[in-house]
């Protein structure tokens, strides 16, 4: 696993949040890095082949579009986003969570 997908999953696990994660969730014919069902909350975690090419953000924008339309909400943050700033993360992920 990745770094910052290892750094975000100890934050995650354990309903440290109050909620279920998976990684690497198997849902239909994607790989969601991060689900919760009792939320609907898919976490993606980006690295830079993401932000490359126009192709790779098309690509990514119609997923979460597919996913929206199944009632699943999409959280993408960056590797950066994960390494300096995972603090902010957690309180995004909290902000789109039910209190």
């Amino acid at each position: 696993m990745p770094a910052p997908e290892n750094i975000l999953w100890q934050r995650l696990r354990r309903r440290a949040l109050g909620y279920k994660f998976r990684r690497q969730y198997s849902f239909g014919n994607k790989i969601l890095d991060f689900y919760s069902h009792e939320v609907r909350l898919a976490i993606e975690i980006d690295g830079d082949s993401h932000y490359l090419t126009l192709k790779a953000q098309t690509k990514d924008a119609a997923r979460d579009l597919e996913l929206q339309r199944m009632n699943i909400r999409v959280l993408r943050f960056t590797n950066r986003d994960i390494m300096d700033n995972i603090e902010g993360v957690i309180t995004k992920i909290l902000e789109s969570t039910p209190s």
